[in-house]
């Protein structure tokens, strides 16, 4: 059984749902049933509230969420919010590696103009060399109908909920807000992508203040089914440029960051960190059954990880470190937060997390003819005080919008990369947008985005 260790955060109506085959035996969903229900009595983080005799018969998704201790505001409020099925346990690995069949196009999804119900996406980033960045696509861009059908509150979801060619029509806002629909049209078709979450960064020199800014999409080592940490020697690389340059601040940009692999939220900690190697990045916390034989088996070391030395750490230097957050910002982002915080002064600027302090597992059974695969809740995630408060999220210090007119990277006209800049600076470089909503009103007006749905929403896994 191949056993990856996840943390995951799962969004209602995006997430990555499996389906049941029609002509699926009745038989194997039985025997699909028992290696679910063997690895969540012993991996489930609630393993104790797991039905002693649930219904084998049901088909593997209706199963798994049988055995559920499923979160509710009032009744079970310490409950599950995150775990998942997915029918296909290769292409849930995947995901998790960063590869998937997309457009190469992340994008929100708001209501345009507030209190209608139409629809515009506007595109968050896109991935260069993608289908998306070959048909002209670019952060910042509006759309406004797809397939000559105009976005609405009821049709949105049928209209983008598929993987086959969309036909985009683009529109703009202008400068008094109102909505003009263009006549531009781009044709985009998806197809399986690798993507490099090390996506962006640049130097700013003001006065003394010599400033690092990067922006990092997806906690992910290498590319899926390599071994060569591509990724995270990308992030050393830039540091050691960042050391050179005798940075003493730095801007890390995590607001459309999910989460990922935990060896690369230790890796990215162990660059910024005012900490040793001796010292404990963060501890991870599972039911008395995986503690009781992890022990035996590993250790103690095998519920903590260590920072690791890096020889371009720039932790000694930096007067300031910001971290630019939203509600799309989740786990192994979160964790980085949280494991940095004992060690040094960490300002966050933009909105707030998901709040998601627990780790699930990727299980999968392919050796034993099961297809599907599970990402399970298995642990609570704590920082080396042992502090785990943010399971509601990390409320920023600097509450900002970033607005539906996007800027490129690095322009200091973005809303939360401008406020970074004069929390280091003092200075304002760039105006304030005038008669700009609030974070809060912003947010209401969003209805979901597809980084939410990406390997499940947003995750953190560990390698095993």
């Amino acid at each position: 059984m191949k056993i990856k260790l996840f943390l995951s955060v799962l969004f209602l109506g995006v997430a990555l749902i499996a389906c049941k085959d029609k002509n699926v035996d009745p038989a194997n969903d039985t025997q699909t049933n028992q290696w679910i229900y063997d690895n969540m009595k012993y991996w489930y983080y609630w393993t104790d509230h797991i039905p002693a005799t649930p219904d084998l018969t049901k088909d593997p998704a209706a199963f798994f969420e049988s055995l559920l201790y499923k979160y509710d505001a009032t009744l079970r409020p310490d409950g599950d919010r995150f775990s998942w099925i997915q029918e296909s346990a290769e292409e849930l690995e995947a995901s998790l590696g960063g590869e998937s069949k997309t457009s190469g196009m992340e994008f929100k999804l708001v209501y345009y103009p507030s209190g209608t119900n139409n629809v515009i996406g506007i595109v968050l980033y896109v991935i260069p060399d993608s289908p998306a960045a070959k048909a002209g696509f670019t952060r910042g861009d509006i759309f406004s109908s797809v397939n000559g059908t105009k976005l609405n509150g009821s049709n949105y979801s049928q209209l983008l909920n598929t993987q086959e060619k969309l036909t985009y029509t683009l529109a703009k806002i202008d400068k008094d807000g109102v909505l003009e629909e263009g006549a531009v049209k781009r044709d985009v078709t998806p197809i399986v992508l690798q993507e490099d979450p090390v996506f962006f960064d640049t130097l700013y020199t003001y006065g003394a203040d010599k400033i690092g800014y990067v922006v990092y999409h997806q906690f992910i080592p290498e590319p899926y089914k390599a071994n060569n940490k591509q990724y995270d020697k990308k992030l050393d690389a830039i540091f050691d440029k960042f050391k050179s340059g005798n940075v003493n601040a730095l801007i890390i940009d995590l607001r459309y960051n999910p989460g990922g692999y935990v060896s690369s939220a230790t890796s990215f900690a162990s660059l910024i960190a005012k900490a040793t190697a001796n010292d404990v990045f963060y501890y991870k916390e599972y039911n008395s059954q995986v503690t009781e034989t992890s022990r035996k088996k590993y250790g103690d070391s095998y519920f903590y990880d260590k920072f690791v030395t890096k020889s371009q750490n720039i932790g000694a230097n930096l007067k300031h470190l910001v971290i630019l957050t939203s509600s799309r910002s989740a786990s192994a982002s979160e964790l980085m937060i949280n494991g940095l915080k004992p060690y040094m002064n960490v300002t966050l600027v933009g909105g707030k997390t998901v709040g998601k302090n627990v780790g699930s597992v990727t299980l999968s059974g392919t050796e034993k003819g099961i297809k599907w695969g599970l990402q399970p809740i298995v642990s609570k995630s704590l920082n080396s005080l042992h502090e785990s408060n943010y399971h509601t999220g990390f409320v920023p210090d600097v509450a900002v919008s970033e607005g539906n007119i996007l800027y490129p990277y690095g322009n200091p006209k973005d809303p939360l990369l401008g406020e970074a800049l004069f929390q280091i600076t003092g200075t304002r470089i760039t105006r304030q947008q005038k008669g700009a909503r609030t974070l809060q009103e912003e947010e209401a007006l969003e209805i979901t985005s597809t980084i939410q749905n990406k390997a499940g929403g947003s995750n953190m896994f560990y390698d095993k």
